[in-house]
Formats: C-alpha cells, sequence, structure tokens
C-alpha cells in the first residue's frame, strides 16, 4: 500500500469550517431537485443511458481507518468516458428546443435526434472553450442533434483530446494561452459570429446555459447517492471551475437539509482558484500557465453561480502537487477501474487527510466515515493514461 502521508507536506489546506452555515438548501434560483428531475427524465431517455459503476474500495477503506470508500466511475457513460456528457449535450438539447420555439416550431429532443428539423436547426451554431471533456460532451450533443459546433482549446490541451472532440464533426480552434483565455475568445467570437455559447462556467452577464450544464451532472449525483444506499458522511470533490462540484453539494445539501456531510475540495496546486476565493472569501483569479497534469482542473477562474453555492457549504479546501496523481491511478488501474488525471484528485485528496491524525480530526475522519468520491473520467487521453500507469 502506498504511503500517503509523505505528501502532507506538499498540499496546502484551507478550514473553512466557521464560514459552513447549517441550514437548509436555499439556491434553487441555480440548481434544484425540481429542474433535476427535468433533466434525468430528458438524459435517461437518450439511447444507450445507463447508470455508471459505483465501485466500494473496502481494503483501501479497511487501510485508511474508515467504514466505506465508495467510488463513482464515470468511465463509460455515453462512450465520451467523462460525465461531462451529462451536461454540454443537456445545454445544446435545451438551447434548440428553445431556438427553434422562439421560430414557432414545438419540439422535443426525439424530433432532434430524427433530425426532423435539420434544416433550421443547421443554421444553428454552438460553441465553447475547453480543456478537453466539456468540449467532446457539446460537439457530441451538435452531432446527435443537429446543429454546428466550433470549439476552441487553449496551448496545454493534448493533441490526443483534441482529436476526440473533432471526430464528432466540430471545428476546434487552438488559442494562446490558457484556459480562461480560451473562455474569453471564445465569447468574443460567439458574439461576433453569431453563434451561441455553451459554457461549463459562468461570468458576469452569462449564468442561464451554465445551470443546465451543471444540472446535467446532478444525474450522475442521484445514481451514486441510489447506488451507495446509505447516507455519506464525507464527500471529497475535485475543483475545477467549481461546476461539477457544486452540482454535487446542490443536491445532496437539498436531499439532506441542514443534515447535509462534511465536503472537501481538491484541486492542483497550480490552479487552486476555489481554495484561494475561501480563503479571501470572495471569488478570486489565479494568474498564470495554470499547467497541471490533472489537465482538466487547469481553470484560474472560479463559476461565479457554483461559488454562490460552495462558499458556506464547503467545509475544507486543500490543493495536492502533480505527482501524487500516477499513485492513485495506479492503484484504481490495480482494481481494473480506468481512471484519468482529473479523475483521482478527490480520493488523492481523502488518502492523503485520511494518513495524517490532525487532518482526521479537523475533518471528523474516523471508522465510520462513509466516504464518496467521483471518478469523473476515464482514459481521455490514452496515450497520457498509458504513461501514468506504467
Amino acid at each position: 500500500m502506498i504511503e500517503f502521508n509523505k505528501y502532507i507536506k506538499d498540499i496546502e489546506f484551507y478550514d473553512n469550517s466557521l464560514h459552513v452555515k447549517k441550514n437548509n438548501y436555499a439556491h434553487q434560483n441555480i440548481l434544484s431537485l425540481k429542474n433535476f428531475e427535468k433533466a434525468k427524465q430528458e438524459i435517461t431517455s437518450w439511447k444507450n443511458y445507463k447508470p455508471t459503476n459505483l465501485f466500494s474500495l473496502d481494503d483501501i477503506a479497511k487501510k485508511n481507518d474508515v467504514s466505506k470508500i465508495y467510488y463513482k466511475d464515470e468511465s463509460s457513460r455515453f462512450g465520451l468516458k467523462s460525465f461531462k456528457a451529462l451536461g454540454g449535450a443537456y445545454a445544446v438539447v435545451n438551447l434548440l428546443i428553445s431556438e427553434l420555439k422562439k421560430q414557432g416550431i414545438k419540439v422535443d429532443s426525439a424530433d432532434l435526434f430524427s433530425k426532423k428539423y435539420l434544416n433550421e436547426t443547421s443554421k444553428i451554431t454552438v460553441s465553447c472553450a475547453t480543456d478537453g471533456n466539456h468540449g467532446r460532451s457539446v460537439a457530441w450533443g451538435a452531432s446527435i442533434f443537429g446543429c454546428n459546433c466550433e470549439i476552441y482549446i487553449h496551448a496545454h490541451v493534448s493533441k490526443t483530446r483534441q482529436e476526440a472532440i473533432a471526430k464528432y464533426g466540430a471545428k476546434v480552434h487552438r488559442v494562446d494561452g490558457n484556459y480562461d483565455d480560451s473562455v474569453r475568445v471564445a465569447d468574443e467570437k460567439a458574439n461576433k459570429n453569431g453563434y451561441f455559447t455553451i459554457s461549463d462556467t459562468s461570468y458576469e452577464g452569462y449564468t442561464e446555459v451554465p445551470k443546465d450544464v451543471m444540472q446535467g451532472y446532478t444525474v450522475m449525483v442521484d445514481e451514486a447517492i441510489e447506488q451507495m444506499d446509505e447516507k455519506p458522511t464525507h464527500i471529497f470533490l475535485q475543483g475545477g471551475v467549481g461546476g461539477m462540484a457544486a452540482a454535487v453539494v446542490s443536491f445532496v445539501h437539498e436531499t439532506y437539509g441542514e443534515d447535509f456531510p462534511i465536503f472537501v475540495i481538491v484541486e492542483p496546486k497550480n490552479a487552486d482558484c476555489l481554495l484561494q476565493s475561501a480563503k479571501n472569501q470572495k471569488p478570486t483569479i489565479v494568474e498564470g500557465e495554470l499547467e497541471t497534469i490533472m489537465a482538466g482542473l487547469s481553470c484560474g477562474e472560479v463559476s461565479l453561480i457554483a461559488w454562490d453555492i460552495l462558499k458556506d457549504t464547503v467545509s475544507a479546501f486543500m490543493s495536492i502537487e502533480d505527482k501524487i496523481v500516477p499513485k492513485v491511478m495506479k492503484l484504481l488501474a490495480n482494481k481494473h477501474i480506468v481512471s484519468g488525471e482529473s479523475a483521482v484528485a478527490g480520493l488523492a485528496g481523502f488518502l492523503i487527510a485520511a494518513s495524517d491524525e490532525k487532518l482526521r480530526k479537523k475533518l471528523k475522519l474516523d471508522e465510520n466515515s462513509k466516504v464518496l468520491c467521483f471518478g469523473t473520467e476515464g482514459d481521455t487521453d490514452e496515450l497520457m493514461y498509458q504513461k501514468l500507469i506504467l
């Protein structure tokens, strides 16, 4: 078994527990169980929908002196190998239904699947910036629902991920700078060319579509809670812009009310915008290249609506070094679980915290703890995955 306590010196830990408000969920204007039901009805109607696996890592739980560790494996989601398949494509179908309604045409996703209104949808272009997986979902959604797609990737996105997006017929543009630069370029191009931006992050003046994206993610959360068949005491989540974390937190918080679990967010050291925002108690931008092996978490600006949900519900924020990532990927690979670089951040954070008595005490981790982690991607870059698990 890997000794994870040696990585404790590499982390930054911020205790946000004094800012946590133990009240009932109050952000239904952003994400809600009511709108989850709409997302569930839509997404479960798609061809090849089925719940992804939830693994119980019993030997790892025993060695870390907790009752259970559950790992939700998103590597098989709609063949896209990522939970992002739930968000981008859901926002695309909602956008197309809305735009056709403005033309006096009432449609549902079955009509769009059949390409019944291809003449109309082919005049619509959706676009976004991406680290890889979100763009893949938007491109896939555009291809199955019948519209055009323009995707913007930044300098550090791998060629493998670029090709995975392009295979769905999207035009992929590489731009200089980091992820946040690509978001700005995508927004500028959309405004200039009349594209519809399908972003997984929100910013000033742009919040409605990201709500749909995040609401799609809640289907994954519902599956996990049902599969566990017991309430988690702790949920460790990877960061990024905060959209996935907010989807999990909102669903779980509204489900359990004021008696919600302890949430911990884990980020790369070079892209810890959520941790820095927590320290400053306001959205805080992290500058620089943001380069990290955890490509899907290479984000320097928080999603504003996600932050509204996270700021007074998440108990702790952690940042970790890249060097732990291959260790956790190999640990799971030995159990025949394929987990990409960004998928293991939450579990890595737990393994470090569980190895340190001070952090165990702060996070109330003990032999009765039931821990849930989300493995948000599989080998979305096959070459990188093979390199890292060797």
